[in-house]
Parts: C-alpha cells; sequence; structure tokens
C-alpha cells in the first residue's frame, strides 16, 4: 500500500486548484453575457441616403424594402430606417451621410455614384451598399468587381456599356437622324463615362453629338432652346437621380419640340419619352438587400463581389409615338419587354 504524505507541494496544489475554480466561476459568470451579445442582436439600424428627391424614390425605396422583407427584416420590429435625401443638392450628402454615422447604423445603403462617395468619406468602418453606380471601378468606389475591398459592395448600372445599343434604337426608328442630343449633369461624376461612351458610339455610327450640361433643373428649358437651334432630331438623357427627377419636364419639352427622347429607366418611358433602354432600377435596390442581410449575417462588403445587372429592359412608349407621327419598326417592336398604350 502506497501512502501519501501532505507537504509545501499538497498546499500548492490546493492554491492552484483554488485559482483555477476561481477563474471557472469567472468564465462561467461572463461568458454567457458575451456570447449573448454577440449572437442575440434582434433589431437592426440601416440608414439609406439618396441624391435626388424623396419624390422620384418611392418606388425604389418600396423595391428596397420588399428585399429586406424577403429576408425577414421589418421595419418597426427587427429594423430600423433612417432615410435621407439630399433633394438634387450635392453638397448635403457629405453632411447627411455623417448624419447616419452618428446614428450608429449598422449599414448604410447608398443609392447611387454621389451617396456612395459621401458615404464613404464619412466612414471607413461601417459597411456601404451600393444600390445602382456607374463604373464603380472606374469612379473609385470599389477596387475591383471581384475583390471590391474596403467597406463597400452592391451593384452596378451598366450604363456606358449599353449606350451603343441606345443609338442604334434611334437610328433604326428614325434612318435619316444626323444630330442627337445628350443631357448630362456634369456635376455627377457617374455621368464622364457614360458621356465618353455616348461620344465614341456617335462617332461610329456618324451621328453629329451635342452635349449639353445641366446641373440644375432650371437649365433644361434653356438645354432645349439650344437643340431646337441646332435642329437635334434625338435626345439621350444619361443616368443622373437630378435628371430622373425632372423626367416629366425632359418628356413635355421632348414631345413639344418634337425630338426622339431616350432615357435609361422604365420611369423615363412612362413619364411619356419616346423609348427607355437600360436595367430595372427597382429590381437592383431590390437585390441590394440581399448585401445587407449577408453583411448583417457577418459577410465582410469588402469580400462580396459587385454585382451586375443580367437583365436588360427595352421599353416603348406607343401614345408618344402617334403623338410624334412615328411608327415603331417590328424590330423594335419584337425586342420590347414592355409597350405603354
Amino acid at each position: 500500500m502506497i501512502s501519501r504524505r501532505r507537504g509545501v507541494g499538497d498546499q500548492g496544489d490546493r492554491m492552484i486548484t483554488r485559482r483555477d475554480l476561481l477563474s471557472l466561476v469567472v468564465l462561467a459568470l461572463t461568458a454567457p453575457i458575451s456570447v449573448f451579445a454577440q449572437k442575440e442582436k434582434t433589431s437592426y439600424i440601416v440608414g439609406v441616403l439618396r441624391y435626388s428627391h424623396r419624390d422620384s424614390n418611392v418606388p425604389y425605396i418600396a423595391a428596397f424594402k420588399q428585399g429586406l422583407e424577403s429576408f425577414g427584416y421589418i421595419e418597426g420590429n427587427n429594423l430600423t430606417l433612417h432615410i435621407r435625401y439630399a433633394d438634387g443638392e450635392a453638397e448635403r450628402l457629405g453632411p447627411l451621410a455623417e448624419e447616419l454615422v452618428r446614428l450608429k447604423v449598422d449599414i448604410i445603403m447608398a443609392m447611387d455614384t454621389l451617396s456612395t462617395r459621401a458615404a464613404q468619406r464619412a466612414s471607413t468602418v461601417i459597411p456601404i451598399v451600393i444600390g445602382t453606380a456607374t463604373d464603380p471601378v472606374g469612379n473609385g468606389l470599389v477596387a475591383s468587381l471581384a475583390r471590391p475591398g474596403g467597406n463597400t459592395t452592391g451593384l452596378s448600372n451598366m450604363a456606358s456599356d449599353i449606350v451603343p445599343k441606345r443609338l442604334e434604337l434611334l437610328v433604326a426608328i428614325l434612318p435619316k437622324i444626323t444630330r442627337v442630343a445628350v443631357l448630362v449633369n456634369s456635376a455627377n461624376p457617374a455621368s464622364r463615362p457614360e458621356l465618353k461612351a455616348i461620344e465614341e458610339a456617335s462617332k461610329r455610327v456618324g451621328l453629329k453629338l451635342i452635349t449639353l450640361e445641366v446641373n440644375r433643373p432650371a437649365q433644361i428649358e434653356q438645354a432645349f432652346s439650344a437643340m431646337t437651334q441646332q435642329r437635334v432630331e434625338g435626345l439621350i438623357v444619361s443616368l443622373d437621380p437630378m435628371l430622373s427627377q425632372q423626367r416629366n419636364l425632359i418628356a413635355s419639352l421632348a414631345l413639344k419640340n418634337r425630338i426622339l427622347a431616350i432615357g435609361g429607366t422604365l420611369l423615363y418611358a412612362e413619364a411619356g419619352m419616346l423609348i427607355s433602354y437600360g436595367q430595372n432600377v427597382s429590381e437592383s435596390y431590390r437585390r441590394a438587400a440581399t448585401y445587407v442581410d449577408k453583411i448583417l449575417k457577418g459577410a465582410k462588403a469588402g469580400d462580396l463581389p459587385v454585382e451586375q445587372p443580367t437583365t436588360i429592359e427595352l421599353v416603348v412608349n406607343n401614345k408618344t409615338a402617334k403623338a410624334l407621327g412615328i411608327k415603331f419598326p417590328q424590330s423594335i417592336l419584337v425586342q420590347a419587354t414592355t409597350v405603354i398604350e
């Protein structure tokens, strides 16, 4: 039989045991609290930043909310939305973005290029989801489409990629067309790659392109006066929140001056322009909710590839065509996804 003698080592062993026991008690008391704090967050705050006026964003905000609801985020329940509009005044975006940061939002949904830039200046930590932006790489919003890096990801609108098709549509409707104008908001950097693409495409098809810069709504009527003086036959409206906000005025002036106008989204054709050709913007904002969900569940914004639209819509307005005395060729009608009568 082996007997054990008590000694100094035994006291030391008992001291270690007590210390270990104390550590275990501390862990038992504190670990559940930290785990609960990390895993049991049940409500989120999402900031939304938009360059244009709230009235022109009703369908887009609705689409974003629908997307969030499909993932179980319900406003007033487990979701708080702080929506801020700059009403077409770019200088207001910075202060509005900083306000969202102070509100400690979990994510900023930046609905356009200018809003994204303002959000990036306001925070390099809060994840930013782009609703739609022209050439996000060229405009310096992300490092690449596949690996955006930083705190930003989202959706591209491919505006500059589909410009040639808009010119082709104008030529198909009016084969003898020679002069085309483009309305551009030069205050919006996103317009630059689109304008460059329009200039290159117009040279290829042999059209004279007249660029008219419109930075404020008050300049739109002046732009149309210039178009009539230069005998413009067709008009391309570049993608821009301020111009979209003024789409009804642009459509009515185009019809009054008998100019074939084409815009980049369904809203332009619904406003009375002859054609719209581009992505479904509402669907893009609905898709943006996918990014919000992934980020709230732990994904890093910079690791999520930027998505490009896969569906392009061609909308024709027969009512406007009849008012202009134009008949759409069959080649266009068979491509149309929507016909407005």
